[in-house]
């Protein structure tokens, strides 16, 4: 990627996250599985998380049918969390929403899919420590990804 013109305005983090999605696919195992739904659009993300002793985020994986920004949101956020605590990856739905602070309402929307299937995954966790029968946790989206269109 050395020799690589960047487009005008790209962050050098967000195209390699871009070509070379990191923690993408599914995750056997996992402690906890999260979906995020926009039923509007039928886009998706589905995360994996595996925990060590019930606080540590071990491994990590997502999976999505949405577009580019979400791929890349997935990459970048899952790197940040792994190998760290729990409590850690809330304080980087933070960092993750202030890294975005200049995207478009859409790409807000594909990054908020991403965070809220990680905190189903959490949920899912909880839930089947506290004995649920729960193959899956699944949150739907308020704001659809769809684009609106302006034109009319």
């Amino acid at each position: 990627m050395d020799n690589i013109q960047l487009p005008e305005g790209m962050n050098p983090e967000v195209l390699s996250h871009l070509m070379n999605p990191q923690n993408y696919g599914k995750l056997e195992h996992a402690s906890g599985v999260g979906v995020a739904v926009d039923e509007k659009t039928g886009e998706y993300v589905i995360f994996y998380t595996l925990l060590k002793e019930g606080d540590t985020i071990e491994d990590v994986r997502f999976a999505t049918n949405g577009c580019q920004d979400t791929v890349v949101v997935g990459s970048m956020f899952t790197e940040m969390i792994k190998n760290n605590s729990t409590s850690f990856a809330q304080e980087a739905i933070h960092k993750m929403n202030a890294k975005l602070g200049g995207a478009s309402p859409q790409q807000q929307i594909c990054a908020d899919m991403v965070l809220s299937a990680f905190v189903a995954s959490m949920i899912n966790y909880e839930n089947l420590q506290e004995g649920k029968k729960e193959e899956m946790h699944v949150l739907k989206m308020k704001e659809s990804c769809e684009v609106q269109d302006d034109a009319k």
